[in-house]
């Protein structure tokens, strides 16, 4: 089954991680690499690690930029495979480190809920911990470069001027390239080792 393929599966993505591996991610901004620590956030990482090695990460847009804050990234640009992943939910991770600045982790909406989305913490985020935000990773070099990822959007719709979720899940890239050209994008996510 080719990668494309495999995306339309979730439910048989479910490799286990290395204890320790890198991520390089190729952008419009530069590269940037990221090393995830399976201990910290085991079903995290294992995620993490079965999107990455099957694309679903390549030619994703930084969707949700918020100065100060942090980026958010993992909306699929294709309708068909992102339609896969709305419901592919994993359980929660305990909370082992703090969202400091570099650090990587899934984004949810309540307990149980984490599917494809990340986000990159710009400063110390810690209020985040309590509420089981469990970070996986941490920016190992081109913290410079996430810091460069285009802002101008902000948050997303209704409450700020940036994409609305629900249509990027519905129209992918179609819909962004047409109302937020200057986005910032990942060309090609890599596993390192």
């Amino acid at each position: 089954m080719s990668a494309a393929g495999s995306l339309l599966h979730p439910e048989s993505l479910h490799a286990t991680a290395p204890a320790v591996y890198h991520v390089k991610f190729h952008t419009t901004k530069g590269d940037f690499t990221i090393e995830v620590t399976r201990a910290w956030a085991p079903k995290g990482a294992d995620r993490f690690y079965n999107l990455v090695k099957y694309g679903f990460y390549d030619n994703v847009r930084f969707f949700r930029v918020i100065s100060g804050f942090m980026v958010q990234f993992g909306i699929n640009g294709d309708p068909t495979i992102m339609a896969r992943w709305r419901g592919a939910q994993i359980g929660d991770d305990q909370v082992t480190q703090s969202n400091k600045r570099g650090m990587i982790t899934f984004a949810m909406a309540g307990p149980n809920t984490r599917t494809s989305q990340v986000f990159i913490n710009f400063n110390d985020n810690s209020q985040l911990d309590q509420s089981g935000f469990a970070p996986f990773g941490r920016v190992l070099s081109g913290m410079n470069v996430v810091d460069a990822i285009n802002a101008e959007y902000g948050e997303g719709a209704p409450r700020g001027r940036g994409p609305d979720q629900s249509r990027l899940q519905n129209e992918g890239n179609a819909y962004l390239a047409k109302d937020f050209p200057r986005l910032d994008y990942i060309k090609k996510a890599t596993i390192e080792r």
